[in-house]
Order: C-alpha cells, then sequence, then structure tokens
C-alpha cells in the first residue's frame, strides 16, 4: 500500500498540474494491483474530485469558464455520467469496458500532437461525444477531460487555457455524478469499511493534487509524460482485456 500510495501521489501531482484528474492512471493503478473491481470506479472518481476541485475553483473565479460555452457540454454528460454509475455491471463486462476506454485514452496520450489545425466538428456530434464520455466515467472512473480535451484543441473550441480549465470542471461535475451513481448502486454502507481501508491514497491524491495544481509542471517534458502514462495505461488496458477474455 506505501507503493501504491506514493504512486497516487505522484500521479495527482503530474495530472494536477496540467488541469486533469488522473483518473485513467488510477484505475489502471488500481487494477495492476489487483483491487476489487467494483471498488475502481469508487476509489478513481474519488480522486479525480478530490484533485480538480481545487483547481476548478481557482479557474471559476479567475473567470476562465464561458458559462454559455460550457453548459451544454456539462448538461449533457452529467446526468449519462450519473446513469453510468447506477448499471450494474458483472467483472468481465467491467474489465472489458474499462479494458477498452484505458487502451482509447492511451492512444489518444500518444497521438495529442503538439500544434494542431483547425478542424471542424458538427455541434450535435460534439455534445454526443460529451455524453458518451460521461457515461463512460460513470461505469469506468475515468473522468472524461482526457478524452474532450484532445478534440476540443482539434476543433479550436477555446484558447488552449481554457480549454485546460473546461477538463478540470468536466472531470469535476463527471466525476461527482458517477460517483453518486455509484454509491447508489453499491448502497453507503457496503462502501464505508473500503473507504477507511484506502484512506491513504485518497490523502495522498489531496496533497498531490493541490501542489500539483498550484505549482504547476515546471521541469518535466509534457512529452515524456505523456509517453509514460501512455505506455503504462496501456499495459494495463492490455491485461484488463486479457482477464476480461479469461472470464467471459
Amino acid at each position: 500500500m506505501i507503493w501504491l500510495t506514493g504512486l497516487f501521489a505522484l500521479v495527482a501531482f503530474v495530472y494536477a498540474s496540467v488541469g486533469f484528474g488522473g483518473g485513467s492512471t488510477y484505475t489502471a493503478l488500481l487494477a495492476l494491483w489487483s483491487v476489487d473491481y467494483r471498488l475502481i470506479p469508487v476509489i478513481a472518481l474519488l480522486c479525480n474530485i478530490i484533485v480538480v476541485t481545487g483547481g476548478s475553483m481557482r479557474i471559476i473565479r479567475a473567470g476562465l469558464v464561458s458559462w454559455p460555452q460550457v453548459m451544454p457540454l456539462l448538461l449533457v454528460s452529467a446526468p449519462l455520467a450519473f446513469l453510468g454509475g447506477l448499471v450494474p455491471l458483472k467483472q468481465w463486462i467491467f474489465l472489458t469496458i474499462l479494458g477498452g476506454a484505458l487502451l482509447a485514452a492511451a492512444i489518444a496520450l500518444l497521438l495529442q500532437p503538439e500544434k494542431l489545425s483547425a478542424r471542424t466538428l458538427p455541434k450535435p456530434l460534439l455534445l454526443a461525444i460529451s455524453g458518451g464520455v460521461g457515461l463512460l466515467a460513470g461505469l469506468s472512473g475515468i473522468g472524461g477531460g482526457i478524452f474532450m480535451a484532445p478534440i476540443l484543441h482539434l476543433i479550436r473550441w477555446a484558447e488552449a487555457r481554457r480549454i485546460a480549465a473546461f477538463a478540470s470542471l468536466y472531470i469535476l461535475i463527471n466525476s461527482a455524478a458517477g460517483l453518486v451513481g455509484q454509491v447508489i448502486k453499491a448502497g453507503a454502507q457496503s462502501l464505508a469499511a473500503p473507504a477507511m481501508e484506502y484512506g491513504l491514497l485518497l490523502s495522498a491524491v489531496l496533497v498531490g493534487g493541490q501542489i500539483g495544481s498550484i505549482f504547476g509542471m515546471r521541469y518535466l517534458s509534457p512529452r515524456l509524460l505523456r509517453t509514460f502514462t501512455a505506455i503504462l495505461v496501456g499495459y494495463a488496458a492490455l491485461r484488463l482485456l486479457w482477464q476480461a477474455q479469461a472470464l467471459s
């Protein structure tokens, strides 16, 4: 648990420095540590909320959020994140969904270019993507910023710092909605004991996330970090998909 706690603190620091929650990496680490699959989305969503709350409050106070622009995406994604959290899943189905989501996240990290030329995307399609990502957030524990941010950069939805600000808020709202669904599904009492067992992880991301959010990443190459994270997440994805195949 000590190693896992340290890794969670490091992940929170790295992701918070660029406006993300780290859900994809938390789920990967929890899966590699063979944590009960029913607890993985709960722990990951809680960690997301802890990491991005401080940053979201700061970006709102700084006026970086255009509410008329962001509300349609949030209003579509949040209800579906809640519904995703409510869905009961067999272990092999959950592992397949999580493995597929992590594999997509790894590819998104590897293919994310430094400079992007503008593309067009119809608004209904963008809303549909946001809803799908919200559903995935509730099902798997991945907040969704890792998917939405590259798409928004691709279509020049806003300037880079506003997209980063939106990603933080998007992760917070989806994670909170998904967590409510997960708690209702499992029952608060059944989660009390496991929450105590993994409480140290929550403390670790609180510390790491706050430091990362305040200071930002100044010394490590963003490209190197994306590559390392993609390898870790991709490896976990392949392991999960293999386990799901064995259980199906």
